[in-house]
């Protein structure tokens, strides 16, 4: 027998009714065995992991897998360089401050800097129009920052002349028109893919980066999930 650390996020931390518990499991036990050991220990939980990620040490993890012993097994809704480049990641419940964000990632070449940031809607119009009173944003911060630095690596990858980039994530209650996250790519020039990057920057955070939020309106209170699955390759 093997001991490991189950984490619980988002929904499924309301519906199991704790963040954290530790637990003896055999050594040849594979995600797929957890997950059934969870829904018989803890039924309000059965529904929500059929459809739940799984990462194992930071690194997404998929049925088959066995968990090594002392694991941190983390269960969570679908969700967000070189040495001469410039990376800063972040999350944090304090108020991202852009400035200094910048200056973190410029340096004697750089000339041109693209920067996206999101921000709380205190009125969705897109589909049923409704309001939203404030956010409640909660990350796996170990491997929210991994996956980050995993973003900001393809990046690199595919816009070679970006020199820096900045992702930061903001947690905790947030009042619209408050900004919540911010990527920002920097380079030497304005057509070296600055802004391309950072839209993939962006796109790519709100499919492997597990940070989730909770909407809480006039009418009630939901978790919004995404219905992007990763993949090995992620």
């Amino acid at each position: 027998m093997i001991q490991v650390t189950v984490l619980f996020f988002a929904n499924l931390k309301e519906k199991a009714g704790t963040t954290r518990l530790s637990m003896e499991i055999g050594d040849e036990t594979r995600v797929i065995d957890l997950k059934a050991r969870l829904a018989a220990d803890i039924p309000g939980i059965r529904k929500a992991l059929s459809t739940a990620l799984v990462a194992i040490n930071y690194d997404f993890a998929f049925d088959e897998d066995r968990i090594p012993a002392n694991s941190e097994v983390g269960f969570f809704p679908p969700v967000s360089g070189g040495s001469d480049r410039l990376v800063f990641v972040d999350v944090t419940e304090d108020e991202i401050d852009m400035n200094g964000l910048i200056n973190l990632i410029v340096s004697e070449a750089t000339g041109a800097a693209c920067i996206f940031t999101g921000l709380v809607r205190g009125e969705t119009k897109r589909g049923q129009l409704h309001e939203t009173i404030f956010l409640e944003y909660e990350a796996y911060i170990p491997m929210a920052l991994a996956k980050m630095r995993q973003v900001a690596d393809e990046i690199f990858e595919k816009w070679p002349e970006v020199i820096g980039i900045a992702i930061v994530q903001r947690i905790g209650r947030l009042l619209p028109k408050t900004p919540t996250v911010t990527i920002a790519c920097t380079a030497a020039h304005r057509d070296t893919g600055v802004f391309d990057a950072a839209r993939y920057g962006i796109d790519r955070l709100k499919e492997i980066v597990p940070i989730w939020k909770k909407e809480i309106g006039p009418n009630g209170k939901a978790w919004v999930e995404g219905d992007y699955i990763p993949t090995r390759e992620d």
